[in-house]
């Protein structure tokens, strides 16, 4: 069944306002084997929030640094969590041992240095640049850690892409500045209407956007040709969702198979096929999509990717639930198994991090002030490891916390 705007708006309200269940905290410390992060995304000035990641998958310590700029909320009515209506406000990339995030109210990105001994401690690279455009809310590594892209959501919306440079930061990529040409406003007004993430293809050879629609027009997913020197193509290839397809949220790539599961808040999710499968495999700029419905979803929005289940995570911010889905060989998605977490919790970003010869989901739920750690090891199986209440621990270490404003998660783990 379709979502309506006002019925997603409610949802979120809902699950800003209600009150979390009680969460443990783990006090164990194994030894480092890598750090989560998320922002705070404040408009008096943006934090990246670090917490380390031990060898069993477990939180524990607290500490942040200041991202060089300030945050913003977009507009709702009323106000909630999931402030950008997006995936990927931070992420970090294992090749170029970096981490990147917006700054949406400088409308600019910040690039910072991993520490590979103690992930949890970033190290600013240059200054904050402009992101040249407004309301960043989501920026990309390829798999090589050579380039960056950052989605612009606000009313001088789209792309710009940069090299990361260990030594100067973020360096203004030619010939990659494109624009979507929505009409938005600045902070953009959604969640209808908004820019959802920004990806590259599994071989790189494309930058992808994900645009949510106004009901009853859909959305669609914008993809670019990336060339040998980085530049993109002049115009993007729009692909939209499927009959029953509204909302493309996140998208997290299929392995091998040149395709895209993206999260739709209006039905479920969406499998976007741009043709071509197995390595060497050329794919097109336009994709066919299929559309699975998830029973009594409200705002089916994030989601991951676990090597070792072969199954993708998809968390829901109106029924705090996470839904387990399998792609098959021939793309046809079906879910497998649902985890609900604490109830009006509002679980938003997710990650996966695969920690030796177990992977582990990180679910940021701001209304519990807690980030939900699950083992995502064998499918339909997931298993709830920590819920990690990072808000007294932020509070000691001086960090001022908005639940509403939070947003992402992205993790790094140890070679």
């Amino acid at each position: 069944m379709l979502v309506s705007i006002s019925y997603l708006l409610a949802a979120i309200a809902f699950a800003s306002s209600a009150s979390a269940a009680p969460v443990l905290q783990s006090q164990s410390n194994p030894g480092i084997a890598g750090a989560a992060y998320f922002i705070t995304n404040d408009p008096s000035g943006n934090r990246i929030v670090s917490m380390d990641i031990g060898s069993d998958g477990k939180l524990s310590a607290v500490q942040s640094i200041n991202a060089g700029g300030r945050g913003a909320h977009g507009i709702t009515s009323p106000n909630g969590p999931d402030p950008l209506f997006a995936q990927g406000a931070v992420k970090t990339s294992a090749a170029a041992k970096m981490l990147v995030t917006v700054n949406p109210g400088s409308n600019t990105v910040s690039m910072f240095a991993i520490n590979p001994n103690q992930p949890s401690h970033l190290k600013m690279v240059g200054s904050p640049v402009s992101s040249e455009g407004e309301f960043p809310m989501s920026v990309a590594f390829n798999a090589k850690g050579t380039m960056v892209c950052v989605l612009n959501g606000g009313q001088v919306n789209g792309v710009n892409c940069y090299t990361p440079d260990a030594k100067l930061g973020l360096v203004a990529k030619p010939n990659t500045l494109r624009s979507l040409g929505l009409n938005q406003t600045t902070p953009a007004t959604g969640p209808a209407g908004t820019t959802s993430h920004i990806v590259f293809s599994e071989d790189g050879s494309k930058l992808v956007a994900s645009v949510k629609g106004v009901p009853p027009t859909p959305g669609f997913l914008a993809a670019w040709d990336v060339a040998a020197d980085g530049s993109l193509s002049a115009q993007p290839v729009k692909s939209t969702p499927a009959s029953g397809g509204l909302l493309p949220f996140s998208m997290t790539v299929i392995p091998g198979k040149n395709a895209i599961l993206a999260t739709d808040a209006g039905i479920g999710f969406d499998i976007f096929n741009f043709g071509g499968s197995g390595k060497g495999a050329k794919s097109s700029s336009s994709a066919s999509s299929t559309v699975v419905p998830i029973s009594g979803q409200k705002a089916t929005c994030w989601s991951s990717f676990s090597p070792k289940s072969g199954n993708f995570y998809l968390t829901d911010i109106g029924t705090s639930t996470i839904t387990e889905v399998n792609v098959d060989a021939n793309l046809k998605g079906t879910i497998v198994k649902q985890y609900p977490q604490a109830a009006n919790s509002a679980t938003i970003d997710n990650d996966i991090a695969t920690i030796g010869a177990n992977s582990f989901m990180y679910v940021l739920a701001p209304n519990a002030t807690t980030v939900n750690v699950l083992s995502v090891n064998t499918p339909g199986k997931a298993v709830s490891v920590q819920n990690f209440n990072f808000a007294s621990a932020a509070k000691a270490a001086g960090i001022t916390i908005d639940k509403n404003n939070l947003q992402g998660m992205t993790t790094f783990v140890r070679a």
